[in-house]
């Protein structure tokens, strides 16, 4: 007991002697929490590439890669893990018009953000574009279309978004124009789209997901894919400055089929720190599933 004291009291006083020298201090990490398989019977059930949690980490929306939008409550065990998850509803995305969009060109929904008024924000590829819902059931919203960008393409568009708590909408496509060149940021505001930076891109890893913390970091969720050895993920974060993003910070990188096709990400808080919450993408094969995966964050 006396060398774990000692141990403690030496990391304690080195940390603070290297933060007073102007060391860097260590990067934050990730712990894994857990992880949950997900399964419904219903036909519309998978493909989910978009997923927000609730800031108490009690609920969820889900949006799937064939325009339709879950939602619901999750159970948990005493030591926070995810142990069952109740669905609540379940909606079919409509375009303007009221009328249920179809799968493919015009269905293609993948990043989904929820705004503090509880608007529903929703991008699309294919047909490149965002759309917003009053609720799960009203007709779409429609805005002006992104601006056409190098590497923009059917399958290819605009992936991961998140909402900041000023409403400033942030849209990362999955592809930039090569794997040299790093991935553009677009912001949407009162109508108009704008680049507000870039993002360093690593050969082979795609933009999927991403979501603002409670910290105010924007969280990267990317994915590889490595054929019959399966999918790795990884978590990068960022701060947004009048630059754009800076500071990147790489919180997590899988191993080869330790997971499935993880595609959303949420990020929220609870009385131990912030969380991640991340959803896999079933492409509707049997051979994958839906799986919640949760990391918490450690500084």
């Amino acid at each position: 007991m006396q060398h774990c004291r000692l141990g403690a009291l030496t990391r304690t006083v080195l940390s603070a002697i290297l933060i007073a020298a102007g060391a860097p201090a260590p990067a934050a990490t990730l712990e894994h929490v857990g992880t949950f398989v997900w399964t419904d019977k219903a036909p519309s059930f998978g493909g989910f590439s978009g997923i927000e949690v609730s800031p108490d980490g009690q609920s969820f929306h889900a949006v799937s890669d064939r325009s339709f939008l879950y939602w619901g409550r999750f159970q948990r065990d005493p030591s926070g893990r995810i142990a069952d998850m109740q669905i609540d509803g379940r909606a079919h995305l409509r375009d303007s018009h009221g009328v249920p969009l179809k799968p493919g060109y015009l269905g293609d929904s993948e990043g989904l953000a929820i705004a503090a008024d509880g608007t529903i924000w929703v991008t699309f590829e294919g047909l490149d574009r965002i759309i917003s819902y009053d609720t799960p059931d009203s007709a779409a919203t429609t805005y002006p279309r992104p601006p056409d960008l190098p590497g923009m393409r059917i399958n290819s568009g605009l992936e991961a978004l998140a909402i900041r708590d000023d409403g400033t909408i942030f849209a990362i496509p999955e592809r930039s124009a090569n794997e040299a060149r790093p991935f553009p940021v677009l912001t949407f505001r009162k109508d108009e789209w704008r680049k507000v930076g870039e993002i360093r891109r690593d050969p082979r890893w795609l933009a999927v997901g991403a979501d603002f913390g409670p910290d105010g970091w924007l969280y990267l969720l990317e994915r590889d894919f490595k054929g019959i050895l399966g999918f790795t993920a990884r978590v990068r974060r960022f701060q947004i400055t009048d630059n754009g993003p800076q500071n990147e910070e790489i919180l997590l990188e899988t191993r080869q089929m330790q997971y499935d096709n993880l595609e959303g990400i949420a990020v929220w808080q609870d009385d131990q720190g912030i969380r991640l919450t991340m959803i896999s993408d079933d492409n509707f094969l049997i051979l994958q599933r839906t799986e919640l995966v949760e990391y918490r964050l450690r500084d």
